[in-house]
């Protein structure tokens, strides 16, 4: 079993943060901002407490405050400083901070706490939007980086399902739905990665679209009783490790669900972002980001 990482590189505090280490060193030799440990072959590492407060320095940084004058102020005048910053700072940024510092310590309450004090000034969709979607695109370059453990991904991604469930819920009890338009939201065989299809399916709720929603690893054969039902459905995917062969995914959706008519079928995720859109039919759209596709639904 994997180890979760409590310690990090300097390398580590540089993807996290966004500050180079090269400034970090200088940082720390010149400011004692930071306390590093030592390896045997003396080599820098850093704690937990070393990633927050390199965190909350860089946030202030950010916020117009220099270096020289953070240094001087005791780590809980900083905390205090931040929380005073983050009353009139940009809540994006101060909100994805907290949410990466719930994720490395595993703290589902901090997460929790964050997410309720962005709904009092925010909505669900807005949230997703403008702070889930951005956090997960740099988590994703962290794991990337070796910089978190796939298990701070999977804690992270696990609380942001929990409240799309909730969201999708609510949504969907209204059975308040606008045109004759279904959308069939599927993950292909052996793809698991569901989080982008399940807000796709939020989306369509958003907008009052009724929805089907089938989940991951979902074989092609097994939906042609579909179309027995509802003739004219739109199909969504959400393509990121799977296929392994796009081309042959085409293919067999082609085959199997367009025999009598040409079904529309929306793609989206880390699969097709190097695609040319206009190298399929028609009936084939491919869709570069959710709020790409959201838009669409804006009047």
């Amino acid at each position: 079993m994997e180890q979760v990482k409590q310690n990090f590189s300097i390398k580590d505090l540089e993807h996290l943060s966004g500050i180079k280490a090269h400034t970090i060193r200088i940082w720390e030799k010149r400011y004692n901002i930071l306390t590093p440990n030592r390896t045997e072959t003396n080599i820098r590492t850093y704690d937990l407490e070393s990633l927050q407060k390199i965190l909350n320095v860089t946030f202030l940084n950010d916020h117009g405050y220099k270096i020289s004058r953070i240094a001087k102020l005791t780590d809980p005048e900083i905390g205090k400083m931040v929380k005073e910053v983050a009353s009139t700072a940009s809540e994006e940024n101060r909100a994805i901070n907290s949410f990466k510092i719930s994720m490395v310590n595993f703290d589902s309450n901090l997460f929790h706490k964050t997410y309720l004090n962005l709904l009092e000034s925010k909505s669900f969709r807005e949230i997703f939007l403008e702070i889930f979607i951005p956090l997960l695109n740099e988590i994703g370059l962290l794991w990337q980086t070796d910089t978190i453990n796939p298990v701070h991904e999977h804690f992270l991604v696990g609380l942001i399902k929990q409240k799309l469930y909730l969201n999708i819920a609510q949504l969907e009890t209204s059975g308040d739905y606008n045109g004759n338009e279904l959308y069939v939201l599927f993950l292909p065989e052996n793809e698991i990665h569901d989080l982008g299809i399940l807000y796709l399916n939020y989306e369509l709720n958003f907008h009052h679209k009724k929805t089907i929603y089938l989940g991951p690893s979902m074989p092609l054969d097994d939906m042609r009783y579909l179309l027995e039902i509802h003739p004219n459905p739109t199909f969504i995917s959400y393509l990121t490790t799977e296929p392994r062969e796009l081309s042959d995914f085409l293919k067999e959706f082609d085959a199997v669900l367009c025999k009598d008519k040409k079904m529309e079928l929306n793609l989206f995720g880390s699969k097709i972002q190097s695609v040319d859109p206009n190298s399929f039919s028609k009936n084939i759209k491919i869709f570069k980001s959710i709020p790409e596709f959201a838009n669409q639904f804006s009047s």
